[in-house]
């Protein structure tokens, strides 16, 4: 019974932590070095930590990109070793007792996020000619910020399943589960705590963290600019609250200028060498939902050449998507591939200045006046007429269909943006369903080691 206890545990959201830092891990100190002794070497790889296990099961082929990608139908995985790509995550329910499936996004978010309380614990204990108070600041808001894009990770898999927010106390105590809004809202709160600590490391005249982030933090790699990062995800968090006004506070303090390039941002970078972690959506096994170049609009006064079969179609579409060799599985079959991850160590955006231009569309549709309403035309015409589509006229009957679109084919495949959209906006029933017994998923089920534990 005691084993079974603490198998549970350790599978449960309050019990990860504990359970993860006692297993040897070069890219962590031990749990009891890290909670007595802590030094400046153990904890920026306690930070270094945090950053793997964020990016973790990102990229997988049963990844979040590609799970919520399935969901969305903005992708296929005809993966024929495992029969669930195509009829679990398509069809019947998903299954909560499956950490792989339908109990995923949920253990290795948690683990992360217990991971860096116990490094903000630590970091007390660090004497002051190690790591003075200025740069502990800069950890606890760079460690506070990944606790907020884990919880942002868990509920916008779980969406109202909700999960537990409160999971820094005893881990042998069962946190109780929140609503989304109280999830989203602790999201907010703690991305309002990291901004005050790295803002306080600044003032110190100190604007460096003591430990390199990666090159998909390019730009990014200080307190004053990672701020900036924090700032995007608060814009993110308050889109999915409806706090339109909010929204445009945090954009306006964010990385966001229409002057530089869509593709600023941060992202998850990968590697092949020994211990480093490759982009797995680089697996042939993954297609483009077809419907993806079905639904594409097409270039103004253009005409089709054979030999590029895209030219004459919203430029995203090439820019993204290519024609390969017609995979089938399970009645299920496509022409398209992806080219965004074409290499092993393609990097994965985690947020760009593309989706803060939507966003900022996004809240001055929700606000509504027609001064909110002409921002927001202005925002989404600088994208379509950069892809070679004709600028549009918003209104208030067509602004949140013309919204839509542009994230679909924008925000395509890089985190599950269009399963979450359509269910934002109630849509779901829109997106395609392929074959007879198909469904659209609404949202993941809490898993099953977390109910059990309760009982």
């Amino acid at each position: 019974m005691k084993k079974t206890f603490i198998a549970a545990l350790c599978a449960s959201s309050v019990g990860l932590g504990a359970c993860g830092l006692d297993i040897p891990d070069l890219n962590n100190p031990s749990l009891e070095s890290l909670q007595q002794t802590p030094t400046r070497s153990s904890v920026t790889a306690a930070a270094h930590g945090l950053l793997i296990g964020n990016r973790d099961n990102k990229s997988d082929h049963n990844g979040y990109v590609a799970h919520l990608g399935l969901l969305g139908r903005e992708s296929y995985t005809f993966d024929t070793t495992d029969p669930r790509f195509g009829n679990e995550m398509l069809t019947g329910t998903l299954n909560p007792g499956n950490a792989a499936f339908g109990g995923n996004f949920w253990t290795g978010p948690y683990a992360n996020i217990r991971n860096a309380n116990t490094l903000m614990e630590a970091l007390d204990k660090v004497p002051a000619d190690d790591l003075n108070d200025a740069q502990k600041e800069a950890i606890r808001g760079f460690a506070k910020t990944i606790q907020a894009h884990e919880f942002l990770t868990i509920v916008s898999a779980r969406d109202t399943n909700g999960g537990p927010i409160d999971v820094s106390g005893d881990p042998r105590t069962l946190a109780p589960i929140v609503s989304k809004d109280e999830m989203l809202t602790r999201v907010v709160s703690l991305l309002d705590e990291a901004k005050g600590h790295l803002d306080a490391s600044v003032a110190a005249e100190n604007d460096a963290f003591p430990f390199t982030l990666g090159s998909g933090y390019a730009g990014f790699e200080k307190p004053s600019t990672y701020v900036k990062f924090n700032r995007a995800l608060k814009a993110r968090a308050q889109v999915y609250l409806k706090d339109w006004t909010g929204t445009l506070t945090s954009l306006g303090e964010s990385f966001l200028d229409t002057n530089r390039e869509l593709t600023l941002g941060t992202y998850y970078s990968f590697g092949t060498g020994s211990g480093d972690t490759i982009n797995g959506l680089t697996n042939t096994a993954i297609y483009a939902h077809p419907s993806i170049v079905r639904d594409a609009e097409r270039k103004p006064d253009c005409v089709d050449v054979g030999a590029e079969p895209f030219r004459c179609l919203d430029a995203r579409v090439g820019r993204k998507i290519a024609q390969v060799a017609q995979g089938t599985y399970q009645n299920l079959s496509s022409t398209y591939g992806f080219t965004m991850y074409e290499q092993p160590t393609a990097p994965l955006p985690i947020i760009r200045n593309e989706e803060l231009v939507l966003l900022r569309a996004e809240a001055n549709i929700n606000i509504g006046t027609e001064a909110a309403l002409t921002a927001a035309e202005e925002d989404l015409n600088r994208i379509r007429v950069i892809n070679g589509l004709e600028p549009v006229l918003l209104t208030t009957e067509n602004a949140v269909d013309v919204l839509l679109k542009e994230r679909r084919y924008s925000l395509l495949f890089e985190g599950g943006h269009r399963w979450i959209d359509m269910r934002r906006y109630n849509r779901l029933n829109q997106l395609p369903k392929d074959r007879t017994n198909d469904v659209v998923h609404e949202r993941f089920p809490i898993p099953v080691l977390e109910t059990d534990a309760r009982q």
